[in-house]
């Protein structure tokens, strides 16, 4: 389901009709993987005091539009595999839908550079399609083959003495980021995981890259300090990543291609490895990265996380070192790069495929044409949905920012909650639409609550939903009152007295929520 558009009081409603619990999902994460099944490992993995270096990389997409996610996971892979990682240390997350996909002008070969070399070649296939889940993705950190589902069988069996490097590039938003299959990534869930492996004394250092919008709300408020994790973002917890190597653009990708090669901050630490310093830190990495990252027509601010005094670690600890230069060439780390904001690379690919690839007047221009269009109006459905929600419940301060370093959001079930519910009753929030999550995650900021009680006669269904705001957050006393319908026989009966805030409720969104009761409660 694309999508579609929600009245202002629809949202609220949908969340007691379709019964989904703030309690039940708050718990998702960690209670899926108790102690009992966490791997701990007594050192049987490494090879010495220096221990074994692992490797975990995850490109969150699918699509030809979001080539870039898979060239950058499997450029890090050749980085990895240059510098000496085994295959069997390094476990690799990609749907693997691109290489082959009849739009790449080069079938079986990926690039994340214009005049780069083909990096598909040799990436180990671990978990592929539907077995790229944040379940296997969790299950794998832990070391828990138990909770697989499918893929290789691949875990990160890391002991005491070992170092792991993590990185993940997809979309994301506030407090999440992608997958292409089933549940977006939670902050706070990822970050559980990472706390559970340490407590299972199973890896010595940690370094963690993470590309995406947003990104720095993964870590913000959550990620210990402890814990011997250290770990950068492409963007800070309010602002966009960004594209590159996009048509168009300087210097631009072959012109055989219509998509971006890549994601600015990604590249801008792979080639800077590329060019084989094997005596830089951390710290140094991080510095070239955020100048570069920063310094370009538009970009993002590069944030670091965790144990900072890691920074004086050598990248070659994690990444691994070799006495030659990388055969993945670079010929400057430092130049600045035209980029396009992650949320409209899609368009960009869409455009250019529409208007400047296809013939004029063909049919596929004019399918190109119509995928275009479709985006655009699903991105203005979810813009009116998430819109009018905020304004009903938070007035204009739907999008405020917590000050002070604090998480995006102190209930992560309330925080699940809104965004599962939305999803199933609204339709997907997509990869554009992931950026509206601050609003729900202020929502359960202001203290909102939402309670249900029903009530089933022979042939009726009375629905009562109470919303409540605390009385300090409650700008707009109307907004706070309850809101009654009547069900009878799969139709929406509003009373006559009602208000027009209540006439609102006959949407598209409360339809499907009510039929969806109507049948469970039949059965």
């Amino acid at each position: 389901m694309r999508g579609q558009y929600c009245s202002s009081g629809i949202f609220l409603i949908v969340l007691t009709i379709f019964g989904l619990s703030s309690a039940q999902l708050s718990k998702l994460m960690p209670e899926e993987f108790p102690e009992d099944f966490i791997i701990h490992v007594g050192g049987g993995s490494s090879t010495g005091p220096s221990g074994t270096k692992w490797a975990v990389l995850v490109a969150g997409s699918m699509g030809y539009g979001n080539y870039r996610h898979q060239a950058d996971v499997c450029h890090a892979y050749q980085i990895l595999k240059t510098r000496g990682l085994k295959d069997e240390n390094i476990i690799v997350f990609m749907y693997d839908d691109i290489a082959y996909d009849p739009e790449n002008p080069r079938p079986g070969v990926i690039i994340n550079k214009p005049d780069g070399p083909d990096v598909y070649h040799g990436v180990p296939k671990d978990y592929t399609g539907e077995n790229v889940t944040a379940a296997n993705l969790y299950a794998v950190i832990l070391g828990d083959k138990s909770n697989l589902s499918g893929g290789s069988g691949k875990v990160l069996n890391s002991g005491p003495n070992d170092s792991v490097f993590i990185y993940y590039t997809d979309h994301g938003g506030p407090g999440i980021i992608g997958m292409p299959v089933g549940d977006f990534v939670y902050a706070n869930d990822l970050v559980d995981v990472l706390i559970k492996k340490h407590e299972a004394n199973a890896y010595k250092n940690m370094v963690f890259y993470l590309e995406s919008c947003e990104s720095g709300s993964m870590f913000q408020g959550l990620l210990p300090t402890n814990i011997s994790i250290y770990a950068t973002t492409a963007a800070n917890a309010t602002e966009s990543s960004w594209g590159t190597y996009c048509p168009d653009m300087t210097p631009p990708p072959p012109p055989e291609y219509d998509t971006c090669l890549g994601d600015l901050y990604s590249i801008s630490w792979m080639e800077d490895c590329d060019l084989e310093l094997s005596q830089e830190t951390l710290e140094e990495q991080y510095q070239k990265v955020k100048w570069r990252t920063i310094n370009n027509t538009y970009g993002s601010h590069v944030t670091q996380f965790g144990n900072l005094q890691q920074t004086v670690d050598l990248l070659a600890l994690y990444l691994g070192s070799t006495d030659n230069s990388s055969s993945i060439e670079s010929k400057s780390s430092q130049s600045s790069l035209d980029v396009v904001d992650n949320r409209d690379a899609d368009l960009l690919h869409l455009g250019t495929r529409s208007f400047q690839r296809a013939p004029a007047g063909s049919q596929k221009q004019q399918e190109a044409k119509k995928a275009l269009d479709d985006e655009i109006a699903s991105r203005q459905r979810i813009d009116h949905n998430i819109n009018q929600i905020g304004q009903l419940v938070l007035g204009h301060a739907s999008n405020s920012v917590r000050l002070g370093g604090q998480p995006l959001v102190d209930d992560w079930g309330c925080f699940k909650t809104l965004v599962k519910t939305y999803e199933q009753h609204c339709g997907s929030l997509s990869n554009y639409g992931m950026k509206h999550t601050r609003v729900f995650a202020n929502m359960c900021n202001a203290g909102i609550s939402v309670s249900k009680s029903l009530q089933r006669s022979s042939n009726l269904l009375d629905l009562q939903t109470f919303i409540t705001v605390k009385s300090s957050t409650c700008k707009y006393p109307d907004r706070c009152l309850h809101l009654p319908v009547k069900i009878h026989n799969r139709s929406i009966i509003v009373p006559a007295s009602a208000s027009s805030l209540h006439r609102q409720l006959l949407s598209p969104c409360l339809a499907q929520a009510v039929a969806a009761v109507l049948t469970k409660s039949a059965r």
